[in-house]
């Protein structure tokens, strides 16, 4: 019988080594990638759906007249699916307002940050408490112990720069970001 010799380190197979291994890994390789091209393709219609409808989009920012608001008035927008309070501050509340001690307040902050006219307070109208919304927008409605808004669910009481005074709110109410576009127009988002 003859014998067969194979190259060293073969073991045997000549097809296992080489030119043979590299197909192999290369077929795999391409069958992998045209794959994960596939899935993507698959995958790419359902993630694209869940971006926001552009209706939805044109509701990031509005944009609200503030010329029918008189002076001691407030109104109430909602912008993201949230009350915003607007409300045209007199005299005597931007003068509460720029009194008070900031060592007294449980979440210390001048006013004039937290109001870019001194005229306008502009705060998205949501109890950091617990998600309420505070009374205080309308005439009638009860304004707490520091004219701002009041929240009846815990007795969150708020002042005319919408700073917690008293009640278990941990914070104030929030400014949401905004520009004025004229005088009498302001832009929310």
């Amino acid at each position: 019988m003859a014998q067969t010799t194979h190259p060293p380190g073969t073991g045997g197979h000549a097809a296992s080594g080489g030119e043979g291994a590299s197909r192999r890994d290369f077929l795999y390789l391409a069958t992998g990638a045209v794959g994960a091209i596939g899935v993507a393709s698959a995958v790419w219609p359902f993630i694209d759906s869940m971006n926001p409808a552009a209706d939805t989009l044109a509701l990031a920012s509005i944009d609200v007249d503030l010329a029918p608001v008189q002076e001691g008035q407030a109104i109430t927008v909602t912008w993201r699916g949230k009350p915003v309070f607007v409300r045209h501050r007199t005299a005597k509340e931007i003068e509460e307002a720029r009194t008070v001690n900031l060592g007294d307040l449980r979440d210390p902050a001048a006013d004039d940050t937290r109001v870019k006219k001194p005229e306008w307070l502009i705060v998205v109208g949501i109890c950091t408490h617990l998600g309420c919304v505070p009374l205080g927008q309308k005439p009638t409605d009860p304004r707490g112990d520091y004219d701002g808004w009041f929240c009846p669910c815990h007795g969150s009481h708020y002042d005319t720069a919408g700073r917690i005074r008293k009640g278990p709110a941990p914070a104030n109410l929030v400014v949401p970001q905004y520009a004025f576009t004229s005088d009498t127009a302001v832009r929310l988002g």
